[in-house]
């Protein structure tokens, strides 16, 4: 059951093996803001001031036995809507695309809110549902799951929020925490040992030097240097520059317009960027990037971006549009529970099986559950380039022990 996430080609031939990015509502093959930072902790949908559209109506698709509840904010306002609707079409695109899928999916909407998420959560239970998928935003995410503990019923949800994560509630999303793994890995690897860090004073920032720390840890490497911003980033950058001759390699993790900005205030500072390695997360996957002159060169790890060139395609072709960068995740979720359906008894979407130390293969390549709720994601290892990213380093093929 090591890839239960590869089904067979569909009447049309058309297969679902492949791999992905990081980026929400942006141009599909460029990228904007990255799923991480999007969707981690939100109160409310995007901070949109516009207003919500109407509640949409609950929908039942597909005519399997197996009946799994799906929670997403169809009728929130601005791009939280617009994402939950590309994810529900991908949900639906994926039923399409597995043989035979013994599954019926119970849409629901939450409007964006934990009490939409309550109301759902207990409807789709209502109606016989055997897992959860979503809801959407991590502020959701607990209201949903006192219901599903209760039950004895398992839930996927879409957060990147990994404080949300538990016992029976699993995060199919994009943590920061495997990305900063990957790269660390990655630049241990080509015998870098000593690294230092620029990271914004946020909720992003503080996942990322937990993980850093960490990963610098296991790898026996050093910090040399270590500082964190906020409004002032020329204060912080002028502290890293001055000790950047002992480093091997550096990491400025946040988004496009704010690593380009960093690497000014480096520059500024004095530091020779062509002298030491630099590193992102998949934030990095940004137009901003690409262009900025001082950070071609740089590591970043991300999904491959094969799979959601070849999953943006099939979509267009069903849709005739665009999806947003969070679509997949709806897609492997619903695959994976048909997979499950299909393959597995009546324990079928239990702890055991959720967290096979095997994993699963979906459109972003590999990832698989860890018994804390988080995940771990199979990740290339990417190059800013002009043109874009380029890989430098595959998408493994399999977890190690």
């Amino acid at each position: 059951m090591a890839r239960p996430l590869n089904p067979k080609p569909s009447a049309g031939g058309t297969t679902r093996r492949t791999a992905v990015g990081l980026i929400l509502g942006a141009p599909l093959l460029g990228a904007c803001s990255g799923v991480q930072q999007s969707l981690s902790s939100f109160t409310s949908p995007f901070g949109s001031s516009e207003a919500p559209g109407p509640q949409q109506q609950p929908l039942a698709v597909g005519t399997g036995q197996v009946k799994v509840g799906l929670i997403l904010p169809l009728s929130a306002a601005g791009n939280a809507g617009v994402a939950a609707q590309s994810m529900k079409n991908a949900a639906e695109m994926a039923l399409a695309e597995f043989q035979n899928p013994n599954i019926q999916l119970l849409i629901k909407d939450d409007a964006g809110s934990p009490q939409g998420a309550q109301q759902g959560t207990q409807q789709a239970l209502d109606e016989g549902a055997e897992i959860i998928l979503g809801p959407l935003f991590a502020v959701s995410v607990p209201a949903a799951a006192q219901l599903t503990r209760a039950r004895g019923v398992s839930m996927i949800a879409f957060s990147t929020d990994s404080s949300v994560a538990g016992r029976g509630v699993y995060l199919l999303s994009f943590l920061p925490e495997s990305d900063v793994n990957r790269i660390v890995e990655y630049t241990s690897s080509i015998g870098k040992r000593s690294w230092a860090a620029l990271l914004p004073e946020n909720a992003y920032g503080n996942v990322v030097e937990a993980s850093f720390k960490q990963a610098v840890g296991r790898r026996n490497g050093r910090i040399v240097a270590f500082e964190k911003y906020g409004a002032d980033r020329a204060g912080a950058a002028r502290t890293v520059a001055q000790a950047l001759g002992s480093a091997d390699a550096l990491l400025l993790a946040d988004d496009g317009d704010a690593v380009v900005g960093m690497a000014d205030a480096l520059t500024a500072a004095g530091a020779n960027l062509r002298n030491i390695q630099l590193l992102g997360t998949g934030l990095w996957d940004n137009p901003r990037v690409y262009a900025s002159p001082a950070l071609q060169g740089g590591l970043y790890a991300a999904p491959d971006p094969s799979g959601f060139r070849s999953f943006s395609g099939r979509y267009r072709t069903k849709f005739g549009a665009d999806p947003v960068r969070t679509a997949t995740l709806a897609y492997d979720a619903v695959a994976l529970v048909a997979a499950l359906a299909r393959t597995q008894g009546g324990q079928r979407f239990s702890p055991e099986v959720l967290t096979n130390p095997s994993g699963f293969a979906g459109i972003d390549g590999l990832f698989r559950f860890r018994a804390d709720g988080s995940n771990e994601r199979g990740l290339a290892v990417m190059r800013v380039t002009s043109g874009g990213g380029q890989p430098v380093a595959g998408s493994p093929k399999s977890f190690g022990a």
